[in-house]
């Protein structure tokens, strides 16, 4: 079934968004200082490009302040709209009962596109 699910979100979206993410990373790896973010970028990244079976945990290995730190500068850089695009996505594809894994999917985003430092993709 999660193989089904990946290749109908890979086909109607997922790839186009993957590598949106991706190429956001490497913008901010280019730039010294925009390296950590564009790490979190690769990672969304992957997530976006096979959703189904992983699930968002939180890191057991937070740093603390900075982990807050960097989550204020992403949200205040794109952060909220990237949640904000997924939440809507989500309540979208929730409106229909086929939809619903998908909209499940977008839901599971917004939690590491709004606060991705201090989270992990298992």
């Amino acid at each position: 079934m999660n193989l089904m699910g990946n290749l109908i979100w890979l086909i109607f979206g997922g790839f186009a968004a993957a590598l949106g993410y991706f190429f956001g990373g490497l913008i901010l790896c280019i730039t010294i200082i925009g390296i950590p973010w564009g790490l979190q970028c690769f990672k969304l990244a992957g997530l976006v490009l096979w959703p189904f079976g992983k699930e968002v945990v939180s890191s057991s290995n937070n740093v603390g302040c900075l982990s807050l730190f960097a989550n204020i500068i992403w949200i205040l850089c794109g952060g909220l709209y990237t949640a904000f695009v997924h939440l809507v996505f989500g309540v979208l594809l929730s409106i229909t009962i086929i939809g619903i894994p998908w909209g499940r999917q977008h839901f599971k985003l917004v939690e590491i596109s709004l606060m991705p430092f201090g989270k992990r993709v298992r």
